[in-house]
Parts: C-alpha cells; structure tokens; sequence
C-alpha cells in the first residue's frame, strides 16, 4: 500500500494530535496579530489623528504582504518542504510585529505591517495543508477545522489585549504581545515532522515510511491488534505516491511527474500554474478563487471595524471592546458544530449554510437598533463567519493532488486576500458617502450580498470531498 492510503487507514494518533495542538498554536498567534489590529486601528487616532483614508491603508498594508506572502509559501512549501515553511514565516511575523510596536512614524508602521503580513499570508495555507495531509481520510475535514478554531482562541486574547491593556498602555502593546511567537517557532522547529506525502513525493521514501510507521505502531498499541492497511516494509523506491500517480495533474495527463539529475520529482512554478488550469483542476481553481476572495472581503469588511463602527455608533472606546470580545466567544461553538457537521453531512452543505448564515446576521447587524441587538446579531455573524472559514481551509486542499497542492492553497489564498485588502478601503469610503447612519446600513448590505454570491457558488459549482482521498481529488464528487 502507499503512503497516502496507509494514512488514509489510520485512526487519530498521539503524533496526529500533537501536530494539530502545536500547529494550532501557531494559527492563534497569527490570529492574535490580525484581531490586535482593529482594537489598534480603534485606539491609534489618541496618538496620531489618522484620517479615515490613512486608517484603511493601515488595515490594507499588511493584507498586501498576506498577497504575497500567500503566493511565495506555497510556492516554497511545494519546494522546501511544509514544516520549513511554517517555521520561516512564524519568525517573520513575529519580528514584525515586534517592529510595529516601535515605529515613529505612520509610515514606518505601514511598511512593517507590510512585511508582518508576508509572515502571517505565508504561514496560514500551508499550515492547512500539513494538517490535511497528516490526517486520516475519516478525520480530515474535522481536523483542518478544528486547526481554524485556534483562531477563535487567538481572537479571544486580541480581544483581551485590547480591552484590559490598549486603553491604560496604548496601541504599542498589542504589537509587542504579538511578537511573542517568536519563541514558540523553535519548539515547531523541533517537534513537528514533515508531512509523509510530501516526502514521498520528493523521493524521500525511507522517511515518510518511517513517520507513518510510528502513527501505525501507535494506532495498534492502542487498539491490540495489526489494523488494516498497515504495513511492515518500506516502501519501494520505485513506487509513486498515489497521489502523483493517479493524479498526474503538475505534468500532462497521463505523463509521470518530471525528475530533476537525481531522479527525483522536479518542481516546476510553470507546470505548476498551468496544472491549476487544466481541465483536471481549472474548475476547482475558479471555484476556489471566488471563495477565497469573497469570504475575504466580506470578513475583514467587518472584523477590523468592529470596533470603530460601534464607536461611531455611541459607544465607548472600552464598550466597544467589551462588545467585541462577547462576539469573539460566539466562534468558537461556531468553529465546533462546522467541524462535527463537516465529516456527517459534506462540506459543499456546510460551507453554503454557513456563508447564508453569515449573510443573515450581516443583514440583521446592519440594521440593529439597540444594544441587545447589536451583541445578538453580532454574535450571530462571527458564530456563521468563523465557522465557514473552518470549512475553507478544510476544503481547500483537499481540491489539488500532492504536487501542487501547497502551490494551488497558496495561490488560492493569495488571490482572495485582494477582497481583505479592498475591504479597508471600501467600507471607509461607503460610511463617508452616505453618513455614519445611513454607511452602517448600507456597508452592511453590501457585505450580505458578497456572503450570498459565495453561498451560490459554492452550492452549484462545488465539489464534495468528504470521505475522497487526497489521492482521487481531481474525480472528487459533484
């Protein structure tokens, strides 16, 4: 048997679970960072009397770094391998932040916020992908979304920051909260493994024999008995993955995978990107593209301005805070049924339902009239808005087959984060256009129809990959 089908056979493992847990913690910080930077952008006028044009930019400066961030990292993980990756961009954003918190000037601050952003685009999609790789064919959905729960985790202490020590500390410690992952990039370092598929790909068969041989010794240990699929040699150096061999899609169909001097598969960005395009996978890459941008936009057109929106409402500095962070509490039982539905029903069904609901609360926290409201509708839009980007990162690679499927999450990624980086601009200029009353409502109606253009696409176009293995991907469903 191959590797991906011995990983495939698995139940969850001791390995498994601490990859997710470690990984997971990576994914909080970097939530850490973007949930920081709305409490920031609320906050920072005490200092510098930005305008709301200037506040925008700020937001959009690091989501132009997540662009290409997001395009290089997976790139780079297809290349370097997952694991070297993570850990790279982890630093990167943590020194950024670090830098942030010393800038002196608006422009300082928008060029490291900026290069914050290459780490943070960077680690995201490739973080998923070494999840969803790692995991069994039964858990793979469920896993990725319980890795996006980490999220909420990280927003939570943004939150925290934000309201206990912004108000009595000023904005600059939030940056410097947020450089702390820098310590934690040596400990990734050291005790996550590279995923097996990917070895396998590189012709590093020995070690991904040897990864997946521990996750079966493990699995058997605790069940008493051999398990089905397991296997008790190497395998050959000879063999393809099957995920290269039955999806051929870096190279022509039908063709093996191209092999540099060493008789190992050669990583080619052009194959690569016409592989996105082929008639294999151009329809999950449309798809895909269009999620990705639209969730994008429709999210940050709301979360980095929570807070100032409600400010602008009547509310207090500290009583916006304290709002957000009763919505922030509200992802995480959103994050735990998308991940329970996700391996019973589908994903196609849960992410169009989810991106509904998020349209229904966009629409009712728009046109909230008092303070119960606006924390119900609130809750409402963070529960369905978080829990259907669990559903995009778990859906997202399970599209593309091995040899692109860093390059493909990435570019995907990348893509969309053009929608997080209008976002900042768009809705500052629709509250000017009509008013503080009238611009609420009407950026709100806006993003109710992004979330509802999604939910079609999906719902009609999407394929459905629950209980697909990676290796068939490009057959994968209706």
């Amino acid at each position: 048997m191959s590797i991906a089908q011995r990983i495939d056979a698995l139940p969850m493992t001791p390995m498994m679970r601490k990859i997710l847990l470690l990984t997971g913690i990576g994914w909080m910080f970097d939530a850490m960072d973007q949930g920081m930077v709305s409490g920031i952008i609320a906050s920072i006028n005490l200092d510098w009397t930005l305008t709301t044009a200037q506040l925008g930019f700020l937001g959009s400066a690091g989501v132009l770094g997540m662009i290409l961030g997001a395009a290089l990292s997976g790139i780079a993980a297809d290349r370097w391998g997952r694991r070297t990756v993570i850990v790279t961009t982890l630093l990167m954003f943590s020194l950024g932040s670090a830098l942030c918190g010393m800038a002196q000037s608006y422009e300082m601050l928008l060029v490291f916020r900026f290069f914050t952003g290459l780490g943070l685009g960077g680690e995201l999609p490739v973080a998923s992908t070494l999840v969803s790789e790692f995991s069994p064919l039964k858990s793979r959905g469920r896993n990725v979304v319980i890795l996006e729960s980490f999220w909420a985790w990280g927003w939570i202490i943004a939150a925290l920051v934000a309201y206990l020590a912004i108000p009595l500390y000023g904005w600059r410690i939030a940056f410097f909260v947020g450089a702390v992952p820098a310590l934690f990039a040596a400990v990734l370092r050291f005790a996550v493994p590279e995923s097996p598929r990917y070895l396998e790909l590189r012709g590093r068969h020995e070690e991904a024999d040897s990864l997946v041989k521990r996750m079966e010794a493990a699995a058997v240990a605790k069940a008493g008995h051999v398990l089905p699929g397991s296997a008790g040699s190497p395998v050959a150096p000879a063999d393809v993955s099957a995920d290269a061999a039955v999806a051929p899609a870096a190279s022509a169909p039908g063709a093996p995978l191209p092999v540099d001097g060493g008789g190992k598969p050669a990583w080619s960005f052009l194959s690569s990107f016409t592989s996105l395009w082929s008639k294999e996978n151009i329809r999950s890459t449309l798809v895909l593209w269009v999620l990705w941008f639209g969730i994008n936009l429709g999210y940050y057109g709301f979360v980095l301005w929570t807070p100032s929106f409600l400010v602008a409402q009547g509310y207090d500095l500290v009583r916006s805070f304290e709002f957000t962070l009763i919505m922030c509490l509200a992802q995480l039982p959103g994050y735990f049924l998308a991940a329970y539905l996700i391996e019973k029903i589908g994903r196609k069904p849960v992410l169009t339902v989810f991106l509904l609901g998020t349209a229904c609360a966009a629409w009712l926290f728009g046109h909230a009239g008092d303070t119960t409201q606006v924390l119900l509708s609130g809750c409402l839009l963070y529960f369905f808005a978080l829990g259907a980007w669990g559903c995009v990162y778990s859906y997202t690679p399970e599209l593309y087959p091995t040899e692109i499927r860093g390059f493909g999450t990435g570019l995907a990624a990348s893509f969309g984060r053009f929608g997080a980086f209008l976002a900042p601009m768009i809705v500052p200029w629709l509250y000017a256009l009509f008013g503080s009353e009238q611009g609420f409502v009407f950026v709100f109606m806006l993003l109710t129809g992004v979330f509802v253009v999604v939910a079609l696409v999906i719902g009609i176009f999407g394929k459905e990959t629950k209980n697909v293995a990676l290796d068939f991907v490009e057959g994968g469903g209706s």
